[in-house]
């Protein structure tokens, strides 16, 4: 497979700009520009090798190929069925199930989505490693968002940092609402002596989650909720601050027996996409647990 590349015809308005200042403008950044120069990748102007330096002239063509990009030798491509939503030359998105953890960890070094996703590329012949946008916990299903390149991944971390990637989830919470809709705004931190469980706590990071009850049910709530922040567990740990935790969700004091992982799925994505500049909306129905307890 040919090298990523991106292509521009210069307008008059950027009669004269230095092409450095043009990429600039394009969010390429000094370590894409450094990667470029020292690792295999190149400029050039009307097919003509050049440097950052170079003055653009209207109607000029640019071209900047990047370099390809090595993965890393312990993640190692696993033959793992993926549900594709949405895919281009630029951006994958999949739906993932319950069960199966976004990246490898100690704890499961294998098996994991981004395995699966290198597994992909290779027999696409797709060279890049695996830049994961939108991770989800190992027992949340929903809608995960890949980039299939560096500089992608760098346009799309950039509008996370902006809140233009938004994603909405849906849960199944034990207890009575006392309110149909509400805001949760507490600070997260890890707890004491616990790698892995998170808590509300004073100095914690702040943290911000809007939910609104779409069905009460007699012991538990179908809920839709959208984060300000994406904490680690935050869905998980504010809503059982607020002392309706998740069924199935036994690390934070949820009900178990009628589900085997915590009820909440990733049902909607959007996001503007990093190159055509067009906005994009996604939706992925409740898994078949989720549906059957409903």
């Amino acid at each position: 497979m040919s090298r990523f590349t991106l292509h521009w015809k210069i307008e008059s308005v950027n009669q004269g700009k230095l092409v450095r200042d043009f990429l600039k403008e394009k969010s390429i950044s000094k370590a894409a520009l450094t990667d470029i120069k020292f690792a295999g990748g190149r400029i050039t102007v009307n097919d003509i090798e050049v440097t950052v330096r170079k003055p653009l002239q209207e109607g000029d063509r640019l071209t900047v190929e990047f370099p390809n990009e090595n993965r890393s030798e312990s993640l190692a491509g696993e033959e793992i069925p993926l549900e594709i939503v949405f895919e281009d030359e630029y951006v994958l998105i999949v739906n993932k199930p319950a069960g199966i953890v976004t990246i490898p960890s100690r704890e499961h070094p294998t098996g994991s989505l981004a395995n699966g996703i290198v597994g992909y590329y290779e027999k696409m012949n797709h060279v890049a490693t695996v830049h994961i946008v939108t991770r989800l916990d190992r027992d949340t299903s929903g809608l995960v968002l890949i980039a299939k390149h560096r500089h992608i991944h760098h346009l799309l971390s950039t509008q996370q940092k902006q809140g233009l990637v938004k994603r909405t989830y849906e849960a199944l919470a034990t207890g009575v609402f006392s309110q149909k809709k509400g805001t949760i705004e507490e600070p997260i931190g890890r707890k004491k002596d616990s790698i892995i469980e998170r808590e509300v706590q004073v100095g914690g990071q702040y943290a911000c989650t809007h939910y609104e009850v779409l069905q009460q049910q007699e012991s538990f709530a179908h809920v839709r909720l959208r984060l300000e922040t994406g904490r680690t567990h935050q869905i998980r740990v504010h809503l059982s601050h607020l002392g309706h935790p998740l069924i199935g969700d036994d690390l934070y004091g949820g009900a178990v027996g009628q589900m085997f992982r915590q009820a909440l799925h990733c049902r909607s994505l959007s996001f503007i996409h990093p190159l055509k500049e067009e906005p994009l909306f996604f939706q992925s129905s409740l898994p078949e647990d989720m549906t059957k307890l409903l």
